[in-house]
């Protein structure tokens, strides 16, 4: 357990960021690697792995409820100095993440079929997105339990333990995909599907390897079963402050359903380019979410303190630290964009529609870097109500004006993405007067004077 209430925040941030950053560039290293193998297939399992990823922000949807309220009860506690009630919140998360991932488990079997045809093009892409999904669903119901404890250890400080196991099983993936995609040495070539056994496998290998930071006698965190038995109380604390964030991600994914659906006439390259586009884009705002992930702890324990102005000061320098790194992250999009997607396909469509995608998003990365730092702050407050607030008026102002054009004759594609630009925006000025409000709100701690707009005012400089 690593105190994050005193010492200079700077310097937590970009320790804790550190750890998450390495975990991530792995993490993103097989996502990319895994596309670059398939990518060999042709266009058309690049747009059945593209269609079956849609299925990652389901999970996402779920294990970031788990996540976020995890490890804001677990770090919330941590900073009262409240050791029992932290163990008791991390054995309550693991059995909601056992219920979770087979409930996962088993609707998203039953789907799999109806959403791969669907949403693809043709019934080639189906036929792949199906076959991937038969493997690599079991995958993603395992990560729930990894994720919730993830979760807790970042509550406490601990980020090195997440950062060693995920990154020796990505790893493990990135070796073994090859092997089962193509057949290598076993002579037996899974094609899409073998992408997702190593997924399979990796992940069966982190669950195993995280459970044993849990089992020393000296683990802050431990597994007891007599808090193991459901506390539906608890529960509804944990998904109290996890539900909005995890139904934004699930707005996310209905985002991408809809762009992929509206995609579908443009053909197979169109979704691939766009597929493609989404994987860069994740990969380069990788620094820009681990220090998201690192935010929360921070300025979640120091709530749980309750002193105020290092809540205040953490969101300032994260704003500060965010914005200079996307003002590069714009510059490459609008310099490279062509080589950045053709590292995945030389198919001239995918190209065109990959490239045209990232020069024009690339002008929100600013503001989606500072809606990052924001939402993790709504986070660590124990009210992630605002960020759904902002997020889904967002998923509105793009989804039902692109299913709106897409019925008219001269509707082209990139119309979608200059919607998103526009729409950011307003989501970044809509998150920036929400957490104003809950800094007034929520940082006026009984034992202390409620904070004035001088101060309020002063934590926003970084973002007016």
């Amino acid at each position: 357990m690593e105190d994050l209430t005193t010492g200079p925040l700077t310097r937590h941030l970009l320790k804790t960021t550190s750890f998450m950053l390495v975990t991530m560039i792995f993490q993103t290293l097989y996502f990319l690697i895994d596309l670059y193998w398939v990518g060999r297939l042709g266009t058309h399992a690049v747009a059945a792995v593209a269609i079956a990823g849609n299925f990652t922000f389901i999970v996402l949807a779920l294990t970031q409820m788990l996540g976020v309220g995890t490890t804001t009860a677990v770090s919330h506690a941590v900073g009262r100095k409240n050791h029992p009630e932290a163990q008791l919140m991390f054995n309550q998360a693991q059995v909601l993440a056992v219920v979770t991932g087979i409930v996962f488990l088993i609707a998203g079997m039953l789907g799999r079929l109806s959403y791969t045809r669907a949403m693809s093009a043709d019934a080639e892409t189906a036929a792949l997105a199906a076959r991937y999904l038969l493997w690599f669903i079991p995958a993603m119901a395992l990560q729930f339990v990894l994720v919730a404890q993830a979760a807790a250890l970042r509550g406490v400080g601990s980020f090195k333990p997440g950062m060693v196991v995920s990154t020796g099983s990505v790893i493990i993936n990135m070796v073994l995909a090859p092997f089962l995609i193509f057949g290598w040495v076993t002579g037996h070539a899974f094609g899409v599907a073998g992408a997702a056994i190593s997924s399979l496998v990796a992940i069966i290998v982190a669950d195993i390897w995280l459970v044993t930071y849990f089992l020393p006698k000296k683990s802050y965190l431990q597994f007891v079963k007599a808090d193991q038995r459901p506390q539906l109380a608890t529960w509804a604390k944990i998904l109290g402050v996890g539900l909005p964030a995890g139904f934004e991600f699930a707005m996310m994914g209905v985002y991408l359903v809809v762009v992929y659906a509206i995609a579908r006439p443009f053909g197979a390259a169109a979704q691939a380019g766009f597929g493609i586009g989404q994987r860069v884009i994740q990969a380069l705002f990788m620094p820009a979410v681990a220090l998201g992930f690192s935010v929360a702890p921070v300025a979640g324990q120091n709530f749980g303190a309750r002193i105020r102005e290092r809540v205040v000061d953490t969101f300032r320098t994260a704003a500060y630290m965010v914005s200079a790194l996307m003002v590069l992250l714009v510059i490459l999009c609008l310099v490279a964009p062509h080589a950045l997607i053709g590292v995945f396909s030389k198919d001239p469509a995918v190209l065109a529609v990959g490239s045209e995608y990232l020069r024009i998003v690339s002008w929100n990365f600013v503001a989606s870097g500072l809606i990052f730092v924001a939402s993790s702050m709504f986070q660590a407050m124990g009210n992630t109500v605002p960020s759904l607030v902002a997020s889904g008026t967002r998923i509105l102002l793009v989804a039902v004006p692109a299913i709106l054009l897409s019925r008219t004759a001269a509707f082209q594609l990139n119309w979608i993405w200059y919607l998103s630009v526009g729409a950011v925006f307003v989501q970044l000025v809509l998150s920036m007067l929400l957490l104003r409000r809950e800094f007034t709100r929520r940082l006026a701690f009984p034992s202390q004077p409620k904070l004035d707009d001088t101060a309020v005012a002063s934590a926003m400089v970084a973002v007016e």
